[in-house]
């Protein structure tokens, strides 16, 4: 056995080199792991569902301190076994700290969240995709405890029928996808789930969707979105009016992106509102 062979050193023998002291002067705001994909439970009003996340982590680094120790993150990550919704994240946040030894850092991971949704006339039962991020920022205040912000982003597919277009048109009114991309901030010991948010987006639009329609689902579709036509100017200040009247909700930033049937380009708008 070769005593010198690096597998058999004990772990105070070999040198802490990101802890030793940097001469620059010059602090790091954010330093930590990006693009890690992890297994999830995702905890959901329906009921829980696997997935993937992708998270990022990291902490701020005092200009004295050479590196934070990236291992922590993923050991930290390996820990996760309970299904997730937004305390985890906070938990998350608020164990990562001390582990880092950091006064401020910031968790977040986005996954595909699934609906199961029926269908408006036959009841049809199918899976609805919606992209997902939980995000939570910590720092410690002068008192020395820890001051929380949980953000939670959804982006919605929904469908928008062209007010201009029905009124100008004999018959027929042009209509696209649409995507309505929400960001909040809430209060960490909020409970909103991200079914709250989607809904939000989708009771606004000409027409939620659906993964299966039958053919009696179809009409209704065409019908109701005719019926309610939206302009993507529409479409954001209904669901930004949403989000303002949620009292759970501390600031917001929603857009809404219409990918035009009878153009090559798209048309946006984007509101944002502090309380």
């Amino acid at each position: 056995m070769n005593d010198m062979n690096p597998a058999f050193l004990k772990a105070s023998a070999m040198p802490d080199v990101q802890s030793t002291l940097d001469e620059r002067a010059l602090p790091i705001e954010q330093v930590g792991i990006r693009g890690v994909r992890h297994p999830l439970t995702i905890r959901s009003a329906s009921g829980d569902f696997p997935s993937v996340g992708t998270f990022e982590m990291d902490v701020a680094l005092p200009a004295h301190v050479k590196g934070t120790h990236m291992s922590r993150f993923m050991a930290l990550l390996q820990k996760q076994e309970m299904a997730v919704d937004s305390t985890t994240v906070v938990a998350m946040v608020c164990d990562m700290l001390p582990l880092l030894d950091a006064k401020e850092g910031h968790v977040q991971f986005t996954y595909t969240h699934f609906v199961k949704k029926a269908a408006p006339v036959s009841g049809v039962e199918s899976l609805m995709d919606y992209e997902v991020t939980w995000i939570a920022k910590a720092k410690k205040n002068p008192a020395g405890k820890l001051d929380i912000e949980l953000g939670l982003r959804a982006q919605v597919p929904v469908m928008s029928l062209c007010p201009c277009s029905k009124e100008i048109s004999e018959f027929g009114a042009h209509n696209q996808r649409s995507h309505v991309i929400m960001d909040v901030v809430l209060d960490s010991e909020t409970k909103m789930t991200v079914e709250d948010l989607i809904t939000a987006a989708e009771s606004e639009a000409s027409s939620e969707l659906w993964g299966l329609l039958k053919r009696p689902d179809e009409k209704w579709v065409t019908e109701h979105s005719y019926s309610n036509p939206k302009f993507v100017e529409d479409l954001v200040r209904d669901v930004a009016g949403n989000l303002k009247a949620d009292q759970r909700i501390r600031s917001f930033v929603v857009e809404a992106e219409n990918f035009e049937s009878i153009h090559n380009h798209s048309a946006f708008a984007r509101i944002s509102f502090s309380k």
